[in-house]
């Protein structure tokens, strides 16, 4: 054991990335144990308790620090763009990258029995990301190309993303995609023209194939040959 492995916060993140490589190992948090970061860290299981009082509050504070990532990821990737609606897409697919990046850790953070109870702080970091794409909506509403309440909009996408990362992650028994980056933006895509189309037409408005056809084969051609002209 080392005897001065750290101080304060330097000790503190040396315990959450034992803690997140452990989970990352075992596949979940039911095998964590304090005793076990303790000895990946260096220390003795009582240092541990002056920062972490039990397993729930040290898996807590590593999913805290996934949300932090997370919400990181999406802006770092919204730079990339001017157009709001092009920035909004660059989220999506930042969402299901990173979730595929980090299966352990998402379903800790999203796929959680509803029972299971979340930190105070956890819910307030979920909610700014959340908030993050309720702001990403807004602009495309002030831009014009989505219509609607931002936050139901933004809710409706974020379960899109959500379950193509929550599919991916699970291994379901039909074959995957072959090309993931291509079904990862087909799937952000969709929800995102799909969106822009129903957040303009009110709810009783029947979709009835045969006019839609014709209006949706008009609208590609005209997009694509806006395209050209580019």
């Amino acid at each position: 054991m080392r005897a001065n492995p750290g101080e304060g916060e330097r000790l503190r993140e040396e315990i959450l990335s034992a803690a997140e490589r452990l989970l990352v190992d075992a596949g979940g948090d039911e095998a964590l144990t304090l005793r076990a970061v303790a000895q990946h860290v260096g220390v003795t299981t009582p240092s541990l308790y002056r920062h972490f009082h039990d397993k729930a509050s040290l898996v807590s504070a590593v999913c805290l620090r996934v949300w932090h990532e997370l919400g990181e990821r999406m802006q770092a990737a919204a730079l990339d763009h001017d157009d709001p609606f092009q920035s909004l897409g660059a989220r999506g697919r930042a969402y299901v990258h990173f979730g595929l990046e980090h299966p352990v850790q998402y379903r800790l953070l999203l796929l959680r029995p509803a029972a299971s109870a979340h930190s105070t702080a956890e819910e307030q970091a979920a909610r700014a990301c959340y908030r993050e794409v309720v702001d990403a909506v807004r602009s495309c509403v002030h831009a014009g190309v989505l219509h609607g309440d931002p936050a139901a909009v933004a809710l409706t996408l974020w379960v899109t993303v959500h379950g193509c990362v929550s599919m991916l992650i699970s291994s379901p028994p039909f074959p995957p995609p072959q090309d993931l980056d291509a079904f990862i933006d087909a799937t952000v895509r969709t929800a995102g023209l799909g969106s822009a189309l129903a957040t303009r037409l009110p709810a009783e408005v029947p979709l009835i194939a045969t006019s839609l056809t014709v209006r949706l084969d008009q609208l590609a051609q005209d997009l694509s040959q806006d395209q050209e002209g580019h």
